[in-house]
């Protein structure tokens, strides 16, 4: 899903909620604003962020591309 965006990339927030994934493994990005926080999950074919990529430039229009793209094996 992160094909070609740069480590440390920055995506839009428009809230200051967040969850907390209970399977600490299905974090797949993270974020610091204050805190530690995830800011997207994954598990089997569902692919999840508590950001706006449609508002974050160009790392979100190659976010949206990545997932048309995804394969779930």
């Amino acid at each position: 899903m992160w094909r070609g965006i740069e480590q440390d990339s920055r995506f839009y927030f428009v809230h200051s909620y967040y969850v907390t994934p209970r399977a600490a493994e299905s974090a797949v990005a993270g974020c610091h604003y204050g805190v530690d926080f995830t800011a997207a999950v994954a598990r089997d074919n569902i692919f999840a962020v508590q950001f706006h990529p449609e508002k974050s430039s160009d790392s979100g229009l190659l976010l949206y591309a990545n997932f048309l793209q995804w394969n779930v094996d």
